[in-house]
């Protein structure tokens, strides 16, 4: 059992898209079409409690939906102004993270953050998203 097994992770969700043949005699093979994912990094499914300090609306708790090298989604409670940038806390397998971010897209209670980060903090983040694209594509095989 890996390290990262221990968490609550589903599965990656940038799955290509498989649409009906448009000839019925095309094998099936033949029919797989994908459709390109508009995001710069694929995201992986993490649910993890997460505290953002927002100057406008305190210190909010709430939990992550998914992270990429980029950015991070969470379910708040409050709302928090598109454009500000807040700090985040979570903890990832192996180490506390505390990282400067802006608040990119909302849909309800859902609010999308994309990180503002310095070169170690990065490395940090892009290790921990290649190991759980890993861990998340043994859970689907």
């Amino acid at each position: 059992m890996s390290a990262l097994s221990r968490f609550p992770w589903g599965h990656r969700i940038d799955k290509p898209t498989e649409l009906e043949p448009e000839d019925k005699n095309h094998s099936a093979v033949t029919s797989v079409r994908t459709i390109p994912d508009p995001r710069r990094q694929p995201r992986f499914k993490i649910e993890i409690h997460i505290t953002i300090n927002s100057r406008t609306s305190g210190l909010l708790n709430g939990t992550t939906v998914d992270i990429s090298e980029s950015g991070i989604a969470a379910i708040l409670p409050i709302e928090v102004p598109l454009g500000e940038n807040v700090e985040l806390n979570f903890t990832l397998p192996g180490s506390p993270v505390t990282i400067s971010a802006m608040v990119r897209q909302r849909n309800a209670f859902r609010y999308g953050f994309e990180f503002v980060y310095s070169d170690s903090m990065h490395e940090f983040i892009r290790r921990t998203c290649r190991d759980l694209a890993i861990d998340q594509s043994l859970t689907l095989v």
